[in-house]
């Protein structure tokens, strides 16, 4: 335990600092497209950067799941449409990651959800997938919801957001049946209803004001 302290240490005098914000899509194996939405977390970061008033990098990597170069992300982005795994290496790596203060946001991008979970459940055994009560700070930021927004229908189900919750504060997040990542992307690329792209943005400005004032 006190080698993670000692990382979060690390972790909150390198990373935190808004001037220095640069956020991350995480790259894992198993055959699913983690590259899905490439236009996603750029859209995002303008869109704070523009409403937020935040100074974000706009340059977004790529990071594996068991580099330690993820410790230079508070937040990391996770999308896709099929299967997912992580070795043993790439799951303890996630877990100091995630206990050292960073944050991962998995948006189910339609075909992950039978995947993702066990995972999520390898990251964190002893602590349980839990749906977010709409009385959650993260939908009330900058913009009220009280719910997500739907963006994409697919299997005729309401959005939901889960929750793995570490000593009482949220370290992982994960949206299913929204799509939230679809309506971030450029708008030729869905031609989702502005209205639609508006809330999905507005979400994810939510999310991430919400990480950085935890």
């Amino acid at each position: 335990m006190k080698s993670v302290f000692i990382i979060f240490l690390f972790f909150s005098a390198c990373v935190f600092s808004q001037s220095s914000f640069r956020l991350a899509v995480l790259k894992y194996n198993g055959g699913g497209d983690y590259y899905a939405n490439p236009s996603s977390l750029p859209n995002l970061i303008k869109f704070c950067n523009k409403n937020l008033n935040t100074e974000i990098n706009p340059d977004v990597p790529y990071v594996e799941a068991g580099s330690k170069d993820i410790l230079q992300y508070p937040f990391v982005h996770m999308t896709g449409h099929g299967n997912v795994v992580f070795n043993a290496q790439e799951l303890d790596n996630l877990r100091t990651y995630l206990l050292a203060g960073g944050f991962l946001h998995i948006d189910d991008n339609y075909g992950m959800d039978n995947y993702i979970r066990p995972q999520i459940k390898k990251i964190f055994p002893e602590n349980e997938l839990v749906e977010i009560p709409s009385n959650h700070a993260i939908y009330h930021q900058k913009f009220n919801f009280s719910n997500l927004p739907k963006i994409h229908e697919h299997d005729n189900k309401p959005p939901k957001a889960f929750g793995v919750f570490v000593e009482g504060k949220l370290v992982l997040l994960y949206t299913y049946e929204t799509d939230l990542g679809d309506g971030w992307e450029n708008q030729s690329v869905h031609n989702d209803p502005n209205d639609k792209r508006i809330q999905a943005l507005q979400m994810g400005a939510n999310i991430l004001m919400y990480v950085f004032s935890r």
